[in-house]
């Protein structure tokens, strides 16, 4: 049994857990700071628990346990550390409550984006897309690894010169016959345009695409600080230009190839949409297609200028030391061409953009800027998702929000290709 001293030692302990997990959860529930230093510091706790929050459950339950088994809930401390878990719990337990609504939100959006066009892309023979996340799926949320089950092992593919910043891999269904002409989605990786790879982000999504058919192009692209502005998009359309010309030896078609990305990503898809064969951002291959036939941009930054106060000023200093080299003022043109908002038109693809209203890295006021831009001056339909409760980089769990959305990127890139004469699943 434990000594008065120890009980004593475990219940202060536990009431100082359980307070740190109080936090935790109110962050998640609605972060804490959205600007500055704050809220890049808060993105990683709340982002972790707000799509993984019976996990969150999990752990704290299992260290109460541990501490309970020290004597910790014999003390005043410990009592009162346990009121605190429990609401935490609590608390938790409704923030999965209301992640598993994001279906009826995201059918609302596609809805008001598409009208009938919506049940037009809808393949009567196609998988049930009410089919909720089962038991096991949801435990494996953030250990998932489904890549394996769609790159086939071989010669790493390339498509530029930069050595393994310019691969890609290709995604498709083992059973895909060579010559089915599928669809085809490139994904582009997120990391503020210095980190990350083309293993890290939209798992959910291409598993999702290629069980209905479809080829997922993953690529890599040169980084900051090496790379300088517009190094990035100039790899992102090098790669669609390598989709156009070879895909169809994958079974691919390279009439219908659609873009999508997170966060820089985000940014990096909705630019190469908005600029088809942009000579700017195509040097030494001025005259490849580029174009693509929509785009899913997830939390992107749609602008470098802050023209309408959306942004984050505190960017500002980062892109210029690391991205541009150089300031706003000394490079304005650059910043400006930089930016999706600068290119948006009447000619602009469909567009479905995708936004948590939790984000705490990238406005969510942004993303509602640049729909409202869409919708007023494109002839294509645009969809615009917003979701209660999401933080940024959501979809890298395969979570109730994660499943929902992707099961609704599933439906408006089926409506897309329904506009297009075009079957919808192979």
């Amino acid at each position: 049994m434990a000594s008065s001293t120890s009980s004593a030692t475990a219940g202060r302990a536990y009431l100082a857990a359980s307070a740190l997990g109080a936090l935790n959860t109110a962050n998640a529930r609605s972060p804490l700071r959205r600007q500055g230093i704050g809220g890049l510091l808060g993105f990683g706790p709340g982002w972790l628990t707000s799509e993984l929050p019976l996990h969150a459950v999990g752990w704290q339950a299992l260290g109460t346990l541990g501490l309970a088994r020290r004597g910790a809930l014999r003390t005043p401390a410990g009592l009162a550390g346990l009121g605190l878990s429990v609401a935490s719990w609590a608390t938790l337990v409704q923030i999965y409550r209301e992640s598993t609504g994001a279906g009826v939100l995201v059918d609302q959006a596609l809805r008001d984006g598409l009208g009938e066009e919506l049940d037009a892309g809808r393949d009567p023979l196609a998988p049930d897309e009410s089919v909720p996340l089962t038991r096991r799926e949801l435990v494996a949320g953030p250990f998932a690894r489904v890549k394996r089950r769609y790159v086939q092992k071989g010669p790493r593919l390339s498509y530029g010169d930069a050595g393994r910043r310019n691969q890609l891999d290709v995604w498709k269904r083992a059973d895909l016959p060579s010559d089915a002409k599928a669809p085809v989605l490139l994904q582009v990786h997120g990391g503020a345009w210095v980190i990350g790879n083309k293993d890290q982000q939209a798992m959910p999504l291409m598993a999702h695409m290629c069980d209905r058919g479809w080829i997922c192009v993953a690529i890599n692209y040169r980084l900051s600080p090496r790379a300088t502005w517009p190094d990035h998009i100039v790899d992102v359309k090098r790669a669609l230009a390598w989709v156009k010309a070879n895909i169809a030896e994958h079974g691919g078609d390279p009439d219908f190839v659609a873009i999508t990305g997170g966060s820089a990503g985000g940014h990096l898809s909705s630019l190469a949409a908005l600029t088809p064969n942009e000579p700017a951002f195509q040097p030494g291959f001025e005259s490849a297609d580029t174009s693509v036939v929509a785009a899913v941009p997830f939390y992107g930054v749609y602008d470098f200028t802050n023209r309408d106060g959306t942004g984050r000023a505190d960017m500002e200093p980062f892109l210029a030391e690391r991205v541009f080299k150089a300031t706003l003022t000394e490079a304005r043109d650059r910043w400006d061409q930089a930016s999706p908002m600068s290119w948006v038109d009447a000619d602009a693809p469909p567009f479905m953009v995708v936004h948590g209203a939790n984000d705490s890295l990238v406005p969510v006021e942004q993303a509602r800027a640049f729909a409202a831009m869409l919708r007023a001056e494109s002839k294509n339909p645009v969809v615009y998702a917003e979701l209660p409760g999401a933080q940024h980089a959501f979809e890298v769990f395969q979570s109730p929000r994660t499943h929902a959305t992707v099961q609704g990127v599933g439906r408006f890139l089926a409506a897309i290709r329904a506009r297009e004469g075009q079957h919808t699943d192979l």
